[in-house]
């Protein structure tokens, strides 16, 4: 799913800056946190679903949600719950001493981020705050501690690209999250959407640029940060906030600079 590889790519970002100059990726841990990405993403839709099973039922599209169905039971989906964070523990108990506290610190984000609709019309902002854990946590886990000149900037990339994606995305729902009374930046932004977006795709690209210097990129690295600026910008010129459609199609679109990003770090390296 497109969530799945939007939690991962940051984290194949971050294990492909830390590799050695001349060296490929480290393809261990790369396969380590494809797992991770895929069992932590699952468990924060679990958890989110939990959260929202009584909002789940008034929108179109999360109405078939099992949760909001009722095809299962709010204790089925702790059972589930505590399998997905199990399995994640496994993962993360296969890294340095240093990593494992800085991923266990991710948590609390997880679990808190489903509510931050309820309470502030940037929810998106926190989902960036989680999503993007893993431009940290792949350095650590490659160099044993994170280099925070290169981590950082990289982190605040991946922050301010969520913002664009998400954003996008919570243009589906607006007219249902009216209603049911949820916030999102899509309610905040409302026809103001194209030039917020523009903006946070400017401060991506920026950090991007910031983050390669820190750690000596060369060409195909910066070659790739102008491919996603010409790819952000198509995006968001040609994007339509008033059909969910073609905002879902927008969305998905964003795993393409993500793989652009990795593929031009690796190229970089090399």
């Amino acid at each position: 799913p497109a969530g799945t590889w939007l939690l991962y790519l940051p984290c194949t970002w971050s294990i492909g800056l830390a590799a050695e100059p001349g060296c490929l990726p480290d393809g261990h841990m790369l396969a380590l946190f494809g797992i991770g990405a895929v069992l932590m993403r699952g468990a924060g839709c679990t958890i989110n679903d939990m959260w929202d099973r009584d909002y789940d039922k008034k929108v179109a599209r999360t109405a078939s949600r099992p949760l909001a169905a009722g095809d299962i039971s709010t204790f089925q989906s702790f059972v589930f719950l505590g399998g997905q964070l199990s399995l994640a523990l496994c993962v993360l108990l296969c890294l340095n001493y240093y990593s494992i506290i800085l991923g266990a610190a991710s948590l609390s984000l997880v679990i808190t981020y489903p509510l931050m609709k309820r309470i502030t019309y940037w929810p998106q902002l926190v989902l960036g705050l989680t999503f993007n854990w893993g431009a940290l946590l792949g350095w650590s886990a490659i160099k044993g501690s994170c280099e925070w000149s290169v981590c950082l900037p990289l982190y605040l990339a991946g922050v301010m690209w969520t913002l664009v994606y998400d954003t996008i995305y919570a243009h589906q729902d607006k007219r249902d999250d009216i209603v049911i009374g949820v916030k999102s930046t899509a309610l905040q932004f409302k026809e103001d959407t194209k030039q917020w977006l523009s903006g946070f795709s400017l401060a991506m690209l920026l950090s991007l640029c910031v983050a390669g210097i820190n750690c000596n990129q060369t060409f195909p690295y910066y070659s790739a940060v102008a491919a996603i600026g010409a790819h952000l910008a198509h995006q968001i010129y040609t994007l339509d906030i008033d059909k969910p459609e073609d905002c879902w199609k927008k969305f998905a679109s964003n795993r393409t600079v993500g793989v652009l990003l990795f593929t031009g770090i690796v190229f970089g390296n090399l």
